[in-house]
């Protein structure tokens, strides 16, 4: 075996190991990062032509009502009768937050009045409601 002392030049050659290993270390970082970014209980949101942003006061309070009608305040259940009070210590938390409301598309309408009814009972100025907005009208589901 015979050993080569650069007699030829500059090797150009691309290491792609280091672009690899960095890749790999972001895509790790970020599929355990995602799931951390989603506030409040996970529902289906109802669909919606238009859509406006949350446009004041910081970071929502998220209050949530999922399928089996249950009540959230972020990821703590809440029972309906408490619900009022509760949402009264949040505010007392993080004065002047917004409360964002998350409706499951599937949850009983009358398990989401009552929950907007207690909202009503606080000191809070209006709720926003979360939806998914559509790309075009022909989206809407089971409409023309």
């Amino acid at each position: 075996m015979s050993m080569d002392l650069g007699g030829k030049g500059v090797k150009s050659d691309i290491n792609v190991t280091p672009l690899v290993d960095v890749v790999l270390v972001l895509l790790i970082i970020f599929m355990v990062i995602t799931p951390l970014l989603q506030r409040g209980k996970a529902v289906t949101l109802p669909d919606a032509k238009l859509v406006s942003e949350l446009k004041s006061g910081g970071d929502p309070i998220i209050l949530s009502v999922t399928r089996d009608g249950k009540t959230y305040i972020e990821k703590e259940e809440v029972k309906k009768d408490d619900l009022a009070q509760a949402l009264e210590q949040a505010m007392q938390k993080f004065p002047g937050a917004p409360i964002m409301f998350k409706g499951d598309r599937d949850a009983d309408y009358k398990v989401i009045r009552e929950a907007i009814l207690e909202v009503t009972k606080t000191r809070v100025m209006g709720v926003s409601l979360a939806a998914t907005q559509l790309k075009d009208a022909s989206d809407v589901k089971g409409g023309k």
